[in-house]
Protein backbone atom coordinates (compact mmCIF):
# COMPACT_ATOMS: atom_id res chain seq x y z
CA UNK A 1 0.00 0.00 0.00
CA UNK A 2 1.49 3.56 -0.87
CA UNK A 3 0.99 4.90 2.46
CA UNK A 4 3.53 7.93 1.69
CA UNK A 5 0.95 9.42 -1.37
CA UNK A 6 -1.67 8.47 0.91
CA UNK A 7 -0.77 10.70 3.95
CA UNK A 8 0.01 13.20 0.98
CA UNK A 9 -2.81 13.31 -1.08
CA UNK A 10 -5.54 12.20 1.32
CA UNK A 11 -5.51 15.81 2.98
CA UNK A 12 -4.71 17.70 -0.19
CA UNK A 13 -7.44 16.27 -1.77
CA UNK A 14 -9.97 16.61 1.39
CA UNK A 15 -8.85 20.24 1.79
CA UNK A 16 -9.59 21.19 -2.50
CA UNK A 17 -13.24 19.48 -1.34
CA UNK A 18 -13.52 21.38 1.15
CA UNK A 19 -12.54 24.58 -0.75
CA UNK A 20 -14.82 23.46 -3.73
CA UNK A 21 -18.00 22.62 -1.76
CA UNK A 22 -17.68 24.09 1.83
CA UNK A 23 -20.02 27.35 2.64
CA UNK A 24 -19.89 29.27 5.91
CA UNK A 25 -23.81 27.67 6.29
CA UNK A 26 -22.69 24.32 6.53
CA UNK A 27 -19.78 25.28 9.06
CA UNK A 28 -20.66 22.50 10.98
CA UNK A 29 -20.39 20.07 8.36
CA UNK A 30 -17.11 21.11 7.16
CA UNK A 31 -15.73 20.61 10.38
CA UNK A 32 -16.13 16.99 11.00
CA UNK A 33 -15.07 16.74 7.49
CA UNK A 34 -12.05 18.08 8.50
CA UNK A 35 -11.64 16.43 11.91
CA UNK A 36 -12.00 13.08 9.74
CA UNK A 37 -9.89 13.67 7.19
CA UNK A 38 -7.24 14.68 9.65
CA UNK A 39 -7.90 12.14 11.29
CA UNK A 40 -7.62 9.18 8.57
CA UNK A 41 -4.39 11.46 7.60
CA UNK A 42 -2.78 10.67 10.71
CA UNK A 43 -3.85 7.00 11.36
CA UNK A 44 -2.10 6.26 7.74
CA UNK A 45 0.69 7.48 8.84
CA UNK A 46 0.89 5.60 12.09
CA UNK A 47 2.03 2.31 9.89
CA UNK A 48 5.07 3.57 9.23
CA UNK A 49 6.37 3.81 12.18
CA UNK A 50 4.96 0.78 13.80
CA UNK A 51 6.42 -0.67 10.68
CA UNK A 52 9.87 0.75 10.56
CA UNK A 53 12.57 -1.53 10.55
CA UNK A 54 14.96 0.45 13.11
CA UNK A 55 17.84 -1.95 11.84
CA UNK A 56 18.59 -0.95 8.99
CA UNK A 57 19.21 2.96 7.76
CA UNK A 58 18.03 1.91 4.30
CA UNK A 59 15.21 3.99 2.92
CA UNK A 60 11.87 2.46 3.56
CA UNK A 61 8.32 2.50 1.98
CA UNK A 62 9.85 3.71 -1.03
CA UNK A 63 7.53 4.77 -3.72
CA UNK A 64 8.89 5.65 -7.63
CA UNK A 65 7.25 6.46 -10.62
CA UNK A 66 8.04 8.77 -13.80
CA UNK A 67 6.92 12.08 -13.48
CA UNK A 68 9.08 14.39 -15.99
CA UNK A 69 10.65 11.92 -17.73
CA UNK A 70 12.58 14.00 -20.74
CA UNK A 71 14.57 15.04 -17.89
CA UNK A 72 14.92 11.80 -15.94
CA UNK A 73 12.12 13.50 -13.09
CA UNK A 74 10.68 10.80 -10.93
CA UNK A 75 7.99 11.11 -8.08
CA UNK A 76 10.36 9.19 -5.61
CA UNK A 77 9.13 8.92 -1.88
CA UNK A 78 10.80 7.21 1.06
CA UNK A 79 11.71 7.35 4.75
CA UNK A 80 14.18 6.49 7.13
CA UNK A 81 15.06 7.49 10.62
CA UNK A 82 16.01 11.16 10.05
CA UNK A 83 12.61 11.90 8.50
CA UNK A 84 9.68 9.26 9.57
CA UNK A 85 8.89 10.97 13.10
CA UNK A 86 8.05 13.98 11.11
CA UNK A 87 5.80 12.64 9.08
CA UNK A 88 4.07 11.55 12.11
CA UNK A 89 4.39 14.79 13.43
CA UNK A 90 2.32 16.63 10.81
CA UNK A 91 -0.49 14.79 10.63
CA UNK A 92 -0.87 14.50 14.44
CA UNK A 93 -0.30 18.18 14.94
CA UNK A 94 -2.83 18.68 12.23
CA UNK A 95 -5.71 16.84 14.18
CA UNK A 96 -5.21 19.14 16.82
CA UNK A 97 -5.27 22.44 14.59
CA UNK A 98 -8.95 21.16 13.25
CA UNK A 99 -9.90 20.56 17.23
CA UNK A 100 -8.32 24.35 17.98
CA UNK A 101 -10.43 25.86 15.74
CA UNK A 102 -13.79 24.23 16.10
CA UNK A 103 -15.28 27.33 17.83
CA UNK A 104 -12.99 30.22 17.09
CA UNK A 105 -13.53 30.49 13.34
CA UNK A 106 -16.65 30.74 12.19
CA UNK A 107 -16.24 32.48 9.06
CA UNK A 108 -14.90 31.13 5.93
CA UNK A 109 -14.40 27.88 8.08
CA UNK A 110 -14.24 25.56 4.63
CA UNK A 111 -11.00 27.81 3.70
CA UNK A 112 -9.68 27.54 6.60
CA UNK A 113 -9.48 24.21 7.40
CA UNK A 114 -8.96 23.54 3.61
CA UNK A 115 -5.80 25.33 3.73
CA UNK A 116 -4.76 23.86 6.93
CA UNK A 117 -5.15 19.88 5.06
CA UNK A 118 -3.64 21.09 1.75
CA UNK A 119 -0.71 22.41 4.37
CA UNK A 120 -0.23 19.20 6.31
CA UNK A 121 0.26 17.03 2.70
CA UNK A 122 2.30 19.72 1.68
CA UNK A 123 4.81 19.32 4.76
CA UNK A 124 4.59 15.08 4.45
CA UNK A 125 5.97 15.75 1.29
CA UNK A 126 8.48 17.52 2.27
CA UNK A 127 9.23 15.13 4.56
CA UNK A 128 9.32 12.38 2.22
CA UNK A 129 10.73 13.09 -1.02
CA UNK A 130 13.58 11.51 -2.44
CA UNK A 131 14.15 13.53 -6.03
CA UNK A 132 15.23 17.08 -5.57
CA UNK A 133 13.21 18.73 -7.91
CA UNK A 134 10.15 16.84 -5.99
CA UNK A 135 11.28 17.95 -2.26
CA UNK A 136 11.28 21.95 -3.89
CA UNK A 137 8.25 22.09 -5.08
CA UNK A 138 6.66 20.30 -2.14
CA UNK A 139 9.19 22.87 0.44
CA UNK A 140 8.36 26.14 -1.55
CA UNK A 141 4.41 24.85 -2.01
CA UNK A 142 3.88 25.23 1.85
CA UNK A 143 4.49 28.52 1.53
CA UNK A 144 1.12 29.31 -0.31
CA UNK A 145 -1.01 28.00 2.33
CA UNK A 146 0.69 29.38 5.56
CA UNK A 147 0.83 33.08 3.53
CA UNK A 148 -3.03 32.96 3.17
CA UNK A 149 -3.44 31.71 6.82
CA UNK A 150 -1.28 34.42 8.13
CA UNK A 151 -3.07 37.13 5.96
CA UNK A 152 -6.63 36.51 5.60
CA UNK A 153 -7.41 35.25 9.21
CA UNK A 154 -4.38 36.82 11.20
CA UNK A 155 -3.83 40.21 13.66
CA UNK A 156 -3.77 43.74 12.93
CA UNK A 157 -0.80 43.79 10.62
CA UNK A 158 -1.30 40.32 8.89
CA UNK A 159 -0.62 41.73 5.12
CA UNK A 160 2.66 42.80 6.74
CA UNK A 161 3.87 39.70 8.62
CA UNK A 162 2.66 37.58 5.57
CA UNK A 163 4.51 39.58 2.87
CA UNK A 164 7.22 39.32 5.42
CA UNK A 165 7.19 35.46 6.11
CA UNK A 166 7.31 35.11 2.04
CA UNK A 167 9.96 37.07 0.93
CA UNK A 168 12.61 35.70 3.75
CA UNK A 169 11.58 32.44 2.99
CA UNK A 170 11.24 32.60 -0.89
CA UNK A 171 14.45 34.22 -0.90
CA UNK A 172 16.28 32.35 0.36
CA UNK A 173 15.09 29.19 -1.31
CA UNK A 174 15.81 30.81 -4.85
CA UNK A 175 19.89 29.68 -4.31
CA UNK A 176 18.82 26.57 -3.81
CA UNK A 177 16.82 25.92 -6.44
CA UNK A 178 20.69 27.42 -8.41
CA UNK A 179 22.04 24.57 -6.10
CA UNK A 180 19.68 21.84 -7.47
CA UNK A 181 20.29 22.43 -11.22
CA UNK A 182 24.42 22.46 -10.53
CA UNK A 183 23.79 18.84 -9.41
CA UNK A 184 21.35 17.79 -11.67
CA UNK A 185 24.06 18.82 -14.35
CA UNK A 186 26.72 17.26 -11.97
CA UNK A 187 25.79 13.70 -11.63
CA UNK A 188 24.81 13.57 -15.15
CA UNK A 189 21.13 14.10 -15.45
CA UNK A 190 19.31 12.95 -11.93
CA UNK A 191 17.48 14.55 -9.23
CA UNK A 192 17.96 11.14 -7.20
CA UNK A 193 18.89 13.23 -3.65
CA UNK A 194 20.69 9.94 -2.62
CA UNK A 195 22.56 9.66 -5.91
CA UNK A 196 23.91 13.44 -4.81
CA UNK A 197 25.38 12.20 -1.73
CA UNK A 198 27.73 9.89 -3.32
CA UNK A 199 28.68 12.64 -5.48
CA UNK A 200 32.90 13.54 -4.99
CA UNK A 201 32.98 17.27 -5.61
CA UNK A 202 35.50 19.65 -5.31
CA UNK A 203 36.06 21.65 -2.24
CA UNK A 204 34.99 24.94 -3.75
CA UNK A 205 31.97 23.72 -5.46
CA UNK A 206 31.08 22.19 -1.93
CA UNK A 207 31.65 25.55 0.02
CA UNK A 208 29.12 27.59 -2.52
CA UNK A 209 26.55 24.46 -2.14
CA UNK A 210 26.80 24.62 1.23
CA UNK A 211 26.07 28.25 1.62
CA UNK A 212 23.14 28.04 -1.18
CA UNK A 213 21.83 25.45 1.07
CA UNK A 214 22.44 27.27 3.86
CA UNK A 215 20.59 30.52 3.24
CA UNK A 216 17.40 28.51 2.44
CA UNK A 217 17.57 26.35 5.44
CA UNK A 218 18.64 29.05 8.02
CA UNK A 219 15.60 31.47 7.25
CA UNK A 220 13.81 28.44 7.68
CA UNK A 221 14.92 27.34 10.96
CA UNK A 222 15.12 30.15 11.84
CA UNK A 223 19.17 31.32 12.56
CA UNK A 224 20.37 34.63 14.07
CA UNK A 225 19.89 37.04 11.91
CA UNK A 226 17.60 36.08 9.47
CA UNK A 227 15.30 35.21 12.32
CA UNK A 228 13.18 38.49 12.03
CA UNK A 229 10.44 37.40 9.94
CA UNK A 230 9.15 34.88 12.39
CA UNK A 231 8.80 36.66 15.76
CA UNK A 232 6.35 38.93 13.32
CA UNK A 233 4.50 35.75 11.72
CA UNK A 234 3.56 34.16 14.96
CA UNK A 235 2.12 37.40 16.75
CA UNK A 236 -0.01 38.17 13.31
CA UNK A 237 -0.93 34.70 12.67
CA UNK A 238 -3.99 32.80 14.17
CA UNK A 239 -3.84 30.12 16.77
CA UNK A 240 -3.63 27.26 14.37
CA UNK A 241 -0.93 29.08 12.10
CA UNK A 242 1.52 29.74 14.97
CA UNK A 243 1.08 25.94 15.88
CA UNK A 244 1.93 24.96 12.94
CA UNK A 245 4.60 27.22 12.36
CA UNK A 246 6.55 26.58 15.08
CA UNK A 247 5.79 22.53 15.22
CA UNK A 248 6.53 21.68 12.21
CA UNK A 249 7.43 24.58 9.59
CA UNK A 250 10.08 25.44 11.63
CA UNK A 251 11.64 22.11 10.84
CA UNK A 252 11.77 22.18 7.35
CA UNK A 253 15.43 23.94 7.86
CA UNK A 254 16.78 21.92 9.85
CA UNK A 255 15.81 18.61 8.18
CA UNK A 256 16.96 20.52 4.93
CA UNK A 257 20.77 20.72 6.62
CA UNK A 258 20.80 16.79 7.43
CA UNK A 259 19.16 15.77 3.94
CA UNK A 260 21.50 18.47 2.01
CA UNK A 261 23.94 19.95 3.21
CA UNK A 262 25.79 17.43 5.57
CA UNK A 263 25.99 14.32 3.06
CA UNK A 264 26.50 16.35 -0.03
CA UNK A 265 28.83 19.10 1.15
CA UNK A 266 30.83 17.28 4.30
CA UNK A 267 34.23 18.61 3.59
CA UNK A 268 32.32 22.43 3.46
CA UNK A 269 30.20 21.05 6.46
CA UNK A 270 33.30 20.25 8.49
CA UNK A 271 35.13 23.40 7.29
CA UNK A 272 32.57 25.92 8.32
CA UNK A 273 31.15 24.04 11.03
CA UNK A 274 32.42 27.02 13.67
CA UNK A 275 30.52 29.48 12.00
CA UNK A 276 27.04 27.20 12.01
CA UNK A 277 28.08 26.61 15.89
CA UNK A 278 28.96 30.40 16.29
CA UNK A 279 25.44 31.32 15.35
CA UNK A 280 23.83 28.41 17.16
CA UNK A 281 25.33 29.93 20.51
CA UNK A 282 23.68 33.45 19.12
CA UNK A 283 20.78 32.00 19.08
CA UNK A 284 20.96 30.09 22.34
CA UNK A 285 22.43 32.75 24.41
CA UNK A 286 21.25 35.93 22.93
CA UNK A 287 17.76 35.53 21.89
CA UNK A 288 17.50 34.05 25.27
CA UNK A 289 17.75 38.04 26.39
CA UNK A 290 15.79 38.99 23.47
CA UNK A 291 12.70 36.84 25.28
CA UNK A 292 13.60 38.12 28.65
CA UNK A 293 12.37 41.54 27.82
CA UNK A 294 9.22 40.54 25.74
CA UNK A 295 5.60 41.68 27.20
CA UNK A 296 3.39 39.62 24.56
CA UNK A 297 3.29 35.91 25.12
CA UNK A 298 3.33 35.09 21.79
CA UNK A 299 6.37 36.94 21.08
CA UNK A 300 7.92 35.31 23.91
CA UNK A 301 7.46 31.73 22.80
CA UNK A 302 8.46 32.60 19.57
CA UNK A 303 12.04 34.31 20.14
CA UNK A 304 12.47 31.18 23.13
CA UNK A 305 11.32 28.89 19.71
CA UNK A 306 14.45 30.02 18.03
CA UNK A 307 16.71 29.90 20.94
CA UNK A 308 15.76 26.47 21.22
CA UNK A 309 16.16 25.45 17.50
CA UNK A 310 19.84 27.01 17.99
CA UNK A 311 20.13 23.96 19.92
CA UNK A 312 19.42 21.80 17.04
CA UNK A 313 22.02 23.59 14.31
CA UNK A 314 24.34 23.10 17.37
CA UNK A 315 23.80 19.46 17.41
CA UNK A 316 24.26 18.67 13.91
CA UNK A 317 27.70 20.85 13.10
CA UNK A 318 29.62 19.51 16.26
CA UNK A 319 32.79 17.46 14.82
CA UNK A 320 35.59 16.69 16.61
CA UNK A 321 39.18 17.06 16.02
CA UNK A 322 39.01 14.20 13.69
CA UNK A 323 36.24 15.72 11.97
CA UNK A 324 33.63 13.05 13.04
CA UNK A 325 30.02 14.08 13.50
CA UNK A 326 28.67 13.25 17.48
CA UNK A 327 26.13 10.85 17.57
CA UNK A 328 24.78 12.04 20.79
CA UNK A 329 24.68 15.58 19.71
CA UNK A 330 22.80 14.50 16.61
CA UNK A 331 20.71 12.27 18.07
CA UNK A 332 19.36 14.81 20.66
CA UNK A 333 19.02 17.21 17.85
CA UNK A 334 16.28 15.45 16.00
CA UNK A 335 15.02 14.68 19.43
CA UNK A 336 14.43 18.27 20.24
CA UNK A 337 13.21 19.16 16.82
CA UNK A 338 10.37 16.57 17.76
CA UNK A 339 9.83 17.50 21.28
CA UNK A 340 9.47 21.26 20.28
CA UNK A 341 7.10 20.12 17.92
CA UNK A 342 5.04 19.54 21.17
CA UNK A 343 5.95 21.79 23.46
CA UNK A 344 6.13 24.77 21.47
CA UNK A 345 2.70 23.85 19.70
CA UNK A 346 1.07 23.55 23.23
CA UNK A 347 2.27 26.73 24.48
CA UNK A 348 0.77 28.46 21.74
CA UNK A 349 -2.48 26.77 21.94
CA UNK A 350 -2.50 27.62 25.71
CA UNK A 351 -2.34 31.67 24.82
CA UNK A 352 -4.94 30.76 21.85
CA UNK A 353 -7.21 29.77 24.72
CA UNK A 354 -6.34 32.93 26.99
CA UNK A 355 -6.29 35.34 23.58
CA UNK A 356 -10.13 33.69 22.98
CA UNK A 357 -11.76 34.79 26.57
CA UNK A 358 -9.64 37.76 27.20
CA UNK A 359 -8.71 39.03 23.46
CA UNK A 360 -5.25 40.09 24.31
CA UNK A 361 -1.62 38.72 24.40
CA UNK A 362 -0.05 41.18 26.46
CA UNK A 363 1.45 39.32 30.11
CA UNK A 364 0.16 42.40 31.36
CA UNK A 365 -3.36 41.67 30.92
CA UNK A 366 -3.60 38.93 33.11
CA UNK A 367 -2.75 37.52 36.50
CA UNK A 368 -3.73 34.94 38.99
CA UNK A 369 -5.63 33.06 36.36
CA UNK A 370 -4.62 29.79 37.93
CA UNK A 371 -7.81 31.25 40.45
CA UNK A 372 -10.37 30.57 37.83
CA UNK A 373 -8.79 27.98 35.42
CA UNK A 374 -7.13 25.39 37.60
CA UNK A 375 -7.58 22.82 35.05
CA UNK A 376 -5.57 24.55 32.32
CA UNK A 377 -3.25 26.22 34.29
CA UNK A 378 -2.24 22.91 35.07
CA UNK A 379 -1.65 21.86 31.87
CA UNK A 380 -0.15 25.83 31.30
CA UNK A 381 2.61 25.50 33.35
CA UNK A 382 3.04 21.44 32.78
CA UNK A 383 3.81 22.75 29.28
CA UNK A 384 5.82 26.19 30.42
CA UNK A 385 8.50 23.54 32.84
CA UNK A 386 9.19 21.18 29.52
CA UNK A 387 10.05 24.79 27.96
CA UNK A 388 12.52 25.18 30.34
CA UNK A 389 13.37 21.85 30.20
CA UNK A 390 12.67 20.11 33.36
CA UNK A 391 14.05 16.44 34.01
CA UNK A 392 11.28 14.25 32.74
CA UNK A 393 9.36 16.23 30.05
CA UNK A 394 10.35 16.10 26.42
CA UNK A 395 11.92 19.59 26.41
CA UNK A 396 14.54 18.16 28.74
CA UNK A 397 15.94 15.32 26.94
CA UNK A 398 17.26 16.59 23.20
CA UNK A 399 18.70 19.76 25.19
CA UNK A 400 20.53 17.18 27.39
CA UNK A 401 21.64 14.73 25.06
CA UNK A 402 23.68 18.03 22.65
CA UNK A 403 24.83 19.54 25.87
CA UNK A 404 26.92 16.15 26.53
CA UNK A 405 27.08 15.84 22.56
CA UNK A 406 28.98 19.25 23.50
CA UNK A 407 31.03 18.37 26.43
CA UNK A 408 32.82 15.80 23.88
CA UNK A 409 33.79 18.52 21.87
CA UNK A 410 34.61 21.23 23.64
CA UNK A 411 33.80 22.48 27.38
CA UNK A 412 32.82 26.11 26.46
CA UNK A 413 30.77 25.11 23.86
CA UNK A 414 28.79 23.01 26.17
CA UNK A 415 28.65 25.84 29.30
CA UNK A 416 27.20 28.42 26.93
CA UNK A 417 24.85 25.93 25.22
CA UNK A 418 23.85 24.93 28.72
CA UNK A 419 23.23 28.47 29.76
CA UNK A 420 19.91 28.10 27.95
CA UNK A 421 18.67 26.28 31.08
CA UNK A 422 19.33 29.81 32.64
CA UNK A 423 17.85 31.67 30.36
CA UNK A 424 14.81 29.90 29.86
CA UNK A 425 14.31 28.99 32.82
CA UNK A 426 13.99 32.81 33.48
CA UNK A 427 11.19 34.47 30.67
CA UNK A 428 9.21 31.06 30.44
CA UNK A 429 8.65 31.24 34.55
CA UNK A 430 8.29 35.22 34.39
CA UNK A 431 5.62 34.82 31.96
CA UNK A 432 4.25 31.74 34.73
CA UNK A 433 4.13 34.27 37.54
CA UNK A 434 2.45 36.77 36.27
CA UNK A 435 0.05 35.49 34.07
CA UNK A 436 -1.26 32.23 36.36
CA UNK A 437 -0.01 33.37 39.99
CA UNK A 438 -0.86 35.70 42.43
CA UNK A 439 -4.12 37.52 43.36
CA UNK A 440 -6.90 37.66 40.39
CA UNK A 441 -5.47 40.69 38.86
CA UNK A 442 -8.42 41.91 37.32
CA UNK A 443 -12.34 41.22 36.44
CA UNK A 444 -11.78 39.92 33.01
CA UNK A 445 -9.86 37.22 34.92
CA UNK A 446 -12.14 37.04 37.66
CA UNK A 447 -15.10 36.01 34.89
CA UNK A 448 -12.53 33.23 33.30
CA UNK A 449 -14.02 29.87 32.37
CA UNK A 450 -12.00 26.94 32.98
CA UNK A 451 -11.43 24.09 29.52
CA UNK A 452 -14.56 23.01 28.03
CA UNK A 453 -14.30 19.22 27.14
CA UNK A 454 -12.80 19.85 23.61
CA UNK A 455 -9.62 22.35 24.67
CA UNK A 456 -8.98 19.52 27.86
CA UNK A 457 -8.99 16.69 25.39
CA UNK A 458 -6.25 18.96 23.00
CA UNK A 459 -4.31 19.89 25.39
CA UNK A 460 -4.46 16.61 27.24
CA UNK A 461 -3.07 14.35 24.20
CA UNK A 462 -0.25 16.91 23.72
CA UNK A 463 0.37 16.90 27.94
CA UNK A 464 0.70 13.15 27.59
CA UNK A 465 3.38 13.14 24.57
CA UNK A 466 5.23 15.66 26.78
CA UNK A 467 5.28 13.45 29.24
CA UNK A 468 5.74 10.01 27.59
CA UNK A 469 8.62 11.63 25.22
CA UNK A 470 10.34 12.90 28.37
CA UNK A 471 9.90 9.77 30.44
CA UNK A 472 11.02 7.06 27.90
CA UNK A 473 12.36 8.96 25.23
CA UNK A 474 14.06 4.98 23.88
CA UNK A 475 11.04 4.17 20.81
CA UNK A 476 12.25 7.71 19.45
CA UNK A 477 16.03 7.41 19.81
CA UNK A 478 15.87 3.47 18.39
CA UNK A 479 13.64 4.44 15.15
CA UNK A 480 16.65 7.51 14.54
CA UNK A 481 19.98 5.27 15.41
CA UNK A 482 20.41 3.97 12.32
CA UNK A 483 20.67 6.59 10.25
CA UNK A 484 22.18 8.60 11.91
CA UNK A 485 25.30 6.34 12.14
CA UNK A 486 25.27 6.17 8.80
CA UNK A 487 24.99 9.95 8.14
CA UNK A 488 28.24 10.22 10.53
CA UNK A 489 30.10 7.80 8.69
CA UNK A 490 29.41 9.39 5.65
CA UNK A 491 29.91 13.29 6.50
CA UNK A 492 33.43 11.50 7.89
CA UNK A 493 34.53 10.27 4.34
CA UNK A 494 36.17 13.13 2.26
CA UNK A 495 33.79 13.56 -0.61
CA UNK A 496 36.60 16.08 -2.25
CA UNK A 497 37.02 14.96 -6.09
CA UNK A 498 40.54 13.82 -6.63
Amino acid sequence: MPLLSIAIWLPILSGVLLLAFGRDERAEAVRWAALIASILSFLVTIPLVTGFNTATAAMQFVERQPWIGRFNVWYLLGVDGLSVWFVLLSAFITVIVVVSAWKVITERVNQYMGAFLILSGLLVGVFSALDGLLFYVFFEATLIPMYLIIGVWGGPRRVYAAFKFFLYTLAGSLLMLVALIYLYYKSGGSFDILAWHRLPLPLNAQVLLFFAFFFAFAVKVPMWPVHTWLPDAHVEAPTGGSVVLAAIMLKLGAYGFLRFSLPIAPDASHKWAWFMVALSLIAVVYIGFVALVQSDMKKLVAYSSIAHMGFVTLGFFLFDAQGRGNELAVSGAIVQMISHGFVSGAMFLCIGVLYDRVHSREISAYGGVANTMPKFAALAVLFAMANCGLPGTAGFVGEWMVILGAVKVNFWIAALAASTMIWGAAYTLWMVKRVYFGAVANHHVGELQDLDRREFAMLGVLAAAVLAMGIYPKPFTDVMHASVEQLLRHTSISKIAQ
